[in-house]
């Protein structure tokens, strides 16, 4: 497991637009098309990161529980899924499907939209406001695997409810860290 920190995009940088597949659904999902005017929360991941499988059960919390709030959630996968299999998107929607993810699952194969938000590891989380102003990058949680430290999502909750409240986020935030995005050659 080669630990990537994520790139710490500049806060106020204006979300990136995108129109990608949603793997589930077989619908194509706009960012402005779906975006929330109190909250956005793009997320990078992928099906066979030990990263994100460790923190998934939770994930899937943390979108139950904000949605019906009125928080809009993209999930992303940009992995080269020629070189990871496991990452295609018929796999994405099995892995969707079994784990009860509430949000869409859509697949970057050109990478374009992983290029523009910078992203550099799964999982990788990002939250605009209802501007699309990035408020937030970094971790989820402080838990990662093996580390024995509880996955709760305490980062990227915290993050959200001060949207939420009409607040910032603490400027004092820290990189995700994961596997590296599998670039295409």
């Amino acid at each position: 497991m080669a630990a990537t920190p994520s790139n710490m995009l500049p806060l106020g940088t204006p979300a990136p637009a995108f129109n990608l597949l949603d793997t589930v659904s077989g619908q194509t999902v706009s960012l402005t098309d779906r975006k929330s005017d109190k909250a956005n929360v793009v997320m990078f991941i992928c099906n066979h990161c030990p990263y994100v499988k460790h923190i998934n059960p939770e994930l899937v919390k943390v979108g139950n529980d904000f949605q019906p709030k009125g928080v809009a959630f993209f999930a992303i996968s940009a992995n080269d899924a020629v070189q990871y299999p496991d990452d295609g998107p018929d796999q994405m929607k099995e892995t969707a499907e079994a784990l009860g993810y509430p949000f869409p699952y859509l697949y970057d194969e050109s990478q374009e939209v992983a290029q523009a938000y910078r992203a550099a590891c799964t999982p990788d989380f990002y939250v605009f406001d209802g501007d699309l102003k990035l408020v937030y990058r970094g971790q989820f949680d402080d838990s990662r695997p093996r580390n024995d430290v509880p996955v709760t999502g305490a980062d990227l909750r915290a993050a959200i409810e001060a949207v939420l409240a009409g607040d910032s986020p603490s400027p004092s935030q820290k990189p995700s860290l994961g596997c590296n995005i599998k670039w295409k050659a």
